[in-house]
């Protein structure tokens, strides 16, 4: 199965390059801030994958994945994304139940989110690859806390801290329509 599962990703990666590169446009999936970003990355709550974990692993081999804040690869910091909307509140994944999406592996709390996830990964993504929503709607990216988090209109949006969460809180309505004209972009 870890084999199957390897070879499966290492040709979606493949096919996904491939599309990219003939299309002649950048794949990036950088996690950094910009330089000129005034928040500084805290590694302590990084989750940590198990090798030994058996990864469900599917992807549409001609979908150009998104970029996706990851660490490690793990995508969010290892938090469950359907969990936000089913539970109402920020949850811890597991190793034991993941799922590869957009070049990053994605945690859940049970089998269930996994294969909601799975069946309709853009309902439950958050929005502008779970980077930071504020500092996507400033034009660079940041990496986000799974605590700051809000549903907005039936999407997921993180943010660096609870700070700077309060601070986007002051005009939703425009930072998402800022963010929403930054992105792809600051990723480069």
């Amino acid at each position: 199965m870890r084999l199957f599962s390897t070879l499966s990703t290492l040709s979606a990666t493949a096919i996904a390059l491939g599309l990219a590169l003939s299309c002649r446009q950048p794949l990036s999936t950088s996690t950094e801030a910009t330089p000129a970003s005034p928040i500084v990355e805290d590694a302590s709550s990084i989750p940590q994958v198990s090798p030994d974990t058996d990864a469900v692993e599917t992807q549409a081999a001609t979908d150009v994945p998104p970029a996706v804040f990851t660490e490690d690869n793990i995508a969010i910091r290892g938090a469950d994304p359907v969990a936000y909307f089913a539970e109402n509140r920020y949850v811890p994944g597991s190793a034991d139940y993941t799922y590869n999406w957009a070049d990053a592996t994605w945690q859940f709390a049970s089998s269930e989110n996994r294969d909601l996830f799975a069946e309709n990964p853009e309902q439950y993504a958050p929005q502008y690859g779970g980077f930071c929503a504020w500092a996507v709607a400033e034009g660079y990216t940041a990496s986000v806390d799974p605590n700051a988090w809000e549903i907005v209109d039936g999407r997921l949006y993180l943010n660096y801290d609870t700070r700077i969460q309060r601070r986007w809180q002051r005009d939703v309505p425009g930072n998402i329509a800022r963010a929403d004209e930054n992105w792809p972009a600051v990723l480069n």
